[in-house]
């Protein structure tokens, strides 16, 4: 899958990364790399406090952590992706020793002395804009870490966070390799499209094995007309991964007990010093503000959806219970949807293959951004299924136009990473001889196989989300900073998922939608009529969508602000109900779902805020610089000038009123949601 097009044949700069790495060699390079990181940060340490200056520590520690970090990142992603379990266990090890390092490094208040003295020493004149954001950035973050703490508070801080370390770890990896899996009857999966029953495993015994990746759950939850079908497969999703709970618990103690070590009222308030919102208060008043106006139009969405369900349960002769379950809020939301537009999504997805949706996305982005991918040859991967490819200015001439490398892995496996994500895995930046190190990033998902006679078929939501995961990795492969901690989406959390977000609006949109779609038989794209179905549908539903954003999102600030144990789970359940309208289990039978949010211990512990936070910029950069001309690489240019080429190397504010010409505002966003310029507060 190369971009279309005849380009020069070139050679990249950098070599491809070779995925072959064993378990053997895995350990003994995370023991080598620490060692010697070790070793410069003592060289550092032992510095007299004249000769500390800039060059001779904050340019040293940062070009060590780019060598440190170009060694050590492939290392640790194969605890996400391979099949071997000897290279999942070293990497998992790798993984636990590298946080621990990590805390050692952060509490060394050795390393902050030389830091304080070299900023002393500095002539402020005499950096650049980026040097001088590495100074602050440094300086801030000794305080933050409790380096100017007593020793043994500093000491019993360390034992914290090195404890919290693995259990965030563990929490992530009881994700990763989750294998659960239910097994019905056809007649009790009566409703689900072929295309999903073909994907699902046939067992001797007749049944089929649904497991709770997307591609097998979703399908079930939207399509599958028996209730009590459902709601097993509802409740062993929020049950599968209960192994959470008590390691939940303990992070979230160990974060209470950090946030009052370190001086900060709770952990939510330490977290979000340094976001783009300041502080648990504010995002507290965004996230009961954009619930007070979403509930009038999601009671609307739960009445529409309550009179889908009464209808079909009256013409089943099954009871009704006035009530919309959380197991029914994807049936009824597929066939309101259905009903209110005559939207088939089955039908939809056929026009969605695969193979021919990724080509036509990775050309949009060509014409858009004005770059190209190459596959490369003979790639030594970590699995068959993965691609590697070589990015390309689109019209480079020599290798000054290399971009970087972009991996794709998207079909599911046992034991892979369940979600869509990018791992921005090696950043970009100058090296000391003033060449450039190019970064390296992954997609990871989990889209459909090819089944029998059809290719693999992408929902629209599908489309969407890859449409957005490329984005961030387009984001890692057009940053260029000076700094590999600065590039790409090292941006403040509340801002980083703002650049895709925006980019979700391009499959909303005719010129592209008749572009990415092609029916897997005749080849011909969606009819003007759907493709205006598929727009018309974006916001059907709106208020219960956004309503869990936001229950989710207080559900983060709650055990993030509690100055005391807490019934984890109670709140979970009853948050839900209260806040996103959705009914779950009765109190005797709340399900740990919050087990399965790898947010909470992945590092957006307290700011899962950010999803609904960034989509005000989102919308903001769209209707002032896309909306007149999607496609328009004119537009394009100025986005990869002003969002992406930063990175974290500016305040992200900066970048916005220089994208914009002007401060964001809400309207967008609010006119989107509401209809109106009802804005929620910023």
């Amino acid at each position: 899958m190369t971009t279309t097009g005849n380009y020069a044949s070139l050679t990249p700069p950098q070599a491809p990364l070779k995925w072959n790495h064993t378990a053997e060699f895995i350990k003994s390079e995370t023991e080598s790399q620490i060692a010697a990181n070790r070793q410069l940060y003592d060289s550092i340490a032992a510095l007299k406090p004249e000769e500390c200056n800039f060059k001779s520590v904050f340019q040293r520690i940062a070009e060590a952590s780019n060598d440190f970090e170009e060694a050590i990142a492939p290392l640790t992603f194969y605890t996400h992706v391979t099949t071997d379990d000897a290279v999942r266990k070293a990497s998992i090890a790798a993984e636990e020793a590298l946080d621990k390092y990590n805390v050692e490094v952060e509490m060394r208040v050795d390393v902050y002395h030389s830091l304080v003295n070299a900023e002393k020493n500095i002539g402020q004149s005499d950096l650049n804009p980026e040097q001088k954001r590495l100074v602050e950035k440094m300086i801030k973050e000794g305080k933050r870490a409790g380096l100017a703490l007593p020793d043994d508070k500093r000491e019993q801080l360390k034992k914290l966070k090195e404890e919290l370390a693995k259990l965030c770890q563990d929490f992530s990896n009881n994700c990763n390799q989750e294998k659960g899996f239910i097994d019905f009857t056809a007649e009790e999966l009566k409703g689900v499209p072929e295309t999903a029953m073909a994907g699902y495993k046939k067992l001797d015994d007749g049944k089929l094995r649904v497991t709770f990746k997307t591609p097998d759950s979703i399908p079930l939850m939207q399509y599958a007309q028996n209730v009590e079908t459902r709601k097993t497969m509802y409740a062993g999703m929020e049950d599968r991964l209960k192994i959470n709970v008590p390691v939940f618990d303990r992070i979230l103690e160990l974060r209470r007990q950090c946030a009052d070590i370190l001086g900060y009222d709770t952990w939510a308030a330490y977290r979000l010093e340094d976001r783009m919102i300041k502080s648990a208060s504010a995002a507290a008043q965004f996230l009961d503000d954009l619930q007070e106006k979403l509930t009038p139009i999601g009671q609307s969405d739960l009445q529409n959806l309550l009179a889908l369900k009464k209808k079909e349960h009256e013409e089943l002769g099954i009871p009704y219970d006035d009530q919309l379950n959380s197991w029914d809020w994807r049936y009824y939301d597929r066939k309101l949807v259905e009903t209110s537009l005559s939207l088939d999504n089955d039908f939809v997805k056929e026009h969605f293959p695969v193979n021919v949706v990724i080509p036509a996305i990775l050309d949009i982005y060509k014409e858009l951004l004005n770059v190209r991918i190459e596959e490369v040859k003979n790639a030594t991967v970590w699995h068959q299924d993965v691609k590697q490819y070589a990015a390309w200015e689109l019209d480079a001439k020599d290798d000054s136009g290399f971009l970087g490398y972009l991996h794709l892995d998207l079909y599911p496996r046992e034991g892979k990473y369940g979600h869509a994500a990018v791992w921005g895995l090696i950043p970009g930046f100058e090296k000391p001889n003033g060449t450039r190190n190019y970064p390296v990033t992954c997609m990871v998902a989990n889209l459909a196989k090819p089944t029998g006679d059809r290719p693999g078929l992408m929902s629209h939501d599908d489309v969407v989300t890859f449409f957005h995961e490329m984005g961030h990795a387009w984001h890692g492969l057009l940053s260029r900073t000076q700094y590999g901690r600065f590039h790409g989406t090292s941006v403040a959390r509340d801002f980083v998922e703002a650049p895709s977000q925006m980019l979700e609006n391009w499959c909303f949109e005719k010129v592209v939608l008749e572009r990415v779609s092609s029916h897997y038989k005749t080849q011909r794209p969606l009819s003007s009529d759907i493709i205006q179905r598929i727009i018309d549908s974006r916001y059907v539903n709106v208020g219960l969508f956004y309503l869990r954003q936001v229950y989710i999102g207080k559900f983060d600030q709650v055990v993030h602000t509690s100055k005391k144990a807490i019934d984890v789970n109670k709140e979970w359940n009853e948050l839900r109900e209260s806040i996103s309208l959705v009914k779950g289990f009765d109190s005797a039978n709340y399900k740990p779902g919050y087990g399965s949010v790898g947010h909470f211990a992945g590092g957006y512990d307290a700011q899962y805020y950010g999803y609904a936070y960034s989509l005000v910029f989102a919308y903001d950069m769209y209707e002032t610089v896309f909306k007149a001309n999607p496609l328009d690489p004119v537009a394009g240019k100025r986005y990869r000038d002003h969002i992406l080429r930063p990175g974290g190397s500016r305040e992200e504010m900066d970048s916005l009123k220089e994208f914009l010409g002007r401060a964001p505002n809400s309207e967008a966003f609010a006119h989107a949601l509401f209809g109106s310029q009802r804005s929620p507060k910023l």
